[in-house]
C-alpha cells in the first residue's frame, strides 16, 4: 500500500487502542454497523486530514464500511499517534501518510498525497486541504462534492474563503453543530488541555494562577477545568460580551499585559494569532509556562520569544523547551506551542468525539444524497442530524427524556392562547 508511516511494527499496540476507544463510542458503532449494510460510500474516494488518533481510526473505520475508498493524512505535525497510523495500514488496509514530528514539507508533500487520491469528499481539521484545492492549479478541476470541517480555526478560514467568494464547491461547518462545539470543544478540550498540561509539567494546578486568552466554547471548558482543579484563572479577552460572561461567571477579566506578571501558566484558546507576544514577554514572572491549545502554532509568538533569549535549551522534559532571557528569568513552553492536549497528551476522550465522529460521517453521507443541488458555500450540519446524535449519545448513557403531548404541541405550534 502506498502510505508513509514511521513505523510499522506498533500496529497490534495501536489496534489494542482503537478498540479500547471503540468502546466509548457507541454512536459512531451504530453508524458503523448501519454503513457496512448499506454501503452509502460505494465508489466515492475520501480524503480527510485529521488528527490521527484513535477515535480518527474509528471514523475512518466507518466510511471503509461503508464502501469509501480512503486516505487518511495528519492535520498537524505533533498530533500523530504513530501505533494508531501503523494499525490502520496494517490491519485494516487504509491508507495512512503521517508522522509524528514530521517537518513542514514532509506534512505538506502529505497534504499532496491527499489530494492526488482525486477525492469526491475531503474532511478538514484546519482547511488546509481545502486551501490546497483553492490555491494550487492542479487541483483546478478538482471533482469535489463537499467538504467538511471539523474545528473553529477551519471555519474561520472557510468564513473568509466564502466572504472572498473562492469556494468552489459546498462545505459543511462540522465544527459549529451543537453536538460538537457544545461538547467537543468545552468538555473535550477543557479536559484534553489540563491532561496535556499535567502531562508535561507535572505541576500542582492547585493555587496555581492561570491565564486563559480566550473565552469562546474551548476557552470556556479550559477556564472551567482549571477552576475545578483549584487554580485561580484569569481570562483575557477582545469580545466584550464573552468577557462579561467570563465576569459574571466570577471568573477576573483583565487584559493579556496585565495578567502577564500575575499568571504562572498561560493557556491560548482563541484561534488569533500573537495572543502572546513580545510586551508580553517582558512582563512575565520567572518560571511563567506557556501552552496552546488552539489548533495553529500562531498563538504564542515563538519567534519573538526566541529573539529575547539568549539560550534555549530544548526537551528539559519531554515536550517542554526553556526560554533564557537576558536578564535571567526562564520561561518554558510546551509542546512547541502546538496543541498541548494533542502534542503532550492524547486528545479529547474518545466518548466526546464519539459525537464529533458521528456527526462527521452522517454529513458526509448527507452531502452525498444531495449532491449537485447545493451550492459553493458554507453550509451547517443539518438539524436533524444535530439531535439523532444527541438523543442516540443520551440512550447509551442510560439517560431518557420527556416527550411532547400532543397539546403542548398545539400549543407551540399556535399563537392565538395568550393570557
Amino acid at each position: 500500500m502506498n502510505c508513509d508511516i514511521n513505523d510499522p511494527g506498533l500496529a497490534d499496540a495501536g489496534r489494542r487502542r482503537i478498540e479500547w476507544a471503540e468502546h466509548d463510542m457507541p454512536v459512531l458503532r451504530r453508524v458503523h454497523e448501519r454503513f457496512r449494510k448499506e454501503r452509502p460510500f460505494q465508489g466515492t474516494r475520501i480524503s480527510a486530514c485529521l488528527h490521527v488518533t484513535t477515535e480518527t481510526a474509528n471514523l475512518v473505520r466507518a466510511l471503509k464500511a461503508g464502501g469509501a475508498d480512503i486516505i487518511l493524512c495528519a492535520s498537524n505535525p505533533l498530533s500523530t499517534q504513530d501505533d494508531v497510523a501503523a494499525a490502520l495500514v496494517e490491519h485494516y488496509d487504509i491508507a495512512v501518510f503521517a508522522r509524528r514530528g514530521e517537518d513542514n514539507d514532509t506534512y505538506y508533500a502529505h497534504i499532496t498525497s491527499a489530494l492526488d487520491h482525486a477525492p469526491h469528499v475531503t474532511m478538514d481539521d484546519g482547511a488546509d486541504l481545502v486551501t490546497a484545492i483553492l490555491t494550487d492549479e492542479q487541483y483546478a478541476d478538482a471533482d469535489i462534492v463537499a467538504s467538511l470541517e471539523e474545528t473553529t480555526t477551519g471555519v474561520n478560514r472557510l468564513r473568509a474563503m466564502e466572504k472572498d467568494g473562492v469556494l468552489r464547491f459546498p462545505v459543511f461547518a462540522v465544527n459549529d453543530a451543537l453536538t460538537k462545539h457544545l461538547f467537543d470543544n468545552r468538555f473535550g478540550t477543557g479536559q484534553s488541555t489540563v491532561d496535556g498540561i499535567l502531562r508535561a509539567t507535572g505541576k500542582l494546578l492547585a493555587g496555581m494562577t492561570v491565564a486563559v486568552g480566550g473565552f469562546g466554547m474551548c476557552g470556556r471548558g479550559v477556564a472551567r477545568r482549571m477552576r475545578g482543579m483549584g487554580a485561580q484563572v484569569i481570562i483575557t479577552e477582545v469580545d466584550p460580551l464573552k468577557a462579561l460572561e467570563a465576569a459574571m461567571e466570577g471568573f477576573r477579566v483583565m487584559p493579556m499585559r496585565e495578567a502577564a506578571p500575575e499568571a504562572d501558566l498561560f493557556v491560548t484558546v482563541t484561534g488569533n494569532a500573537d495572543v502572546l507576544r513580545g510586551e508580553h514577554f517582558h512582563r512575565l514572572k520567572d518560571g511563567a509556562l506557556l501552552a496552546n491549545a488552539g489548533h495553529f502554532n500562531v498563538e504564542i509568538n515563538i519567534d519573538e520569544l526566541s529573539q529575547l533569549a539568549r539560550d534555549i535549551v530544548r526537551d528539559v522534559r519531554p515536550g517542554v523547551d526553556e526560554f533564557l532571557l537576558e536578564d535571567g528569568r526562564r520561561i518554558y513552553l510546551l509542546a512547541e506551542g502546538r496543541l498541548v492536549n494533542l502534542a503532550a497528551a492524547e486528545g479529547h476522550p474518545p466518548s466526546v468525539m464519539d459525537m464529533s465522529f458521528a456527526l462527521q460521517a452522517l454529513t458526509a453521507e448527507h452531502a452525498l444524497l444531495n449532491r449537485g443541488s447545493l451550492a459553493p458555500r458554507l453550509y451547517p450540519v443539518p438539524e436533524r442530524i444535530d439531535r439523532w446524535v444527541a438523543r442516540l449519545k443520551l440512550q447509551a448513557m442510560g439517560i431518557s427524556i420527556d416527550e411532547l403531548t400532543s397539546r403542548q404541541e398545539q400549543y407551540m405550534a399556535g399563537w392565538r392562547e395568550g393570557t
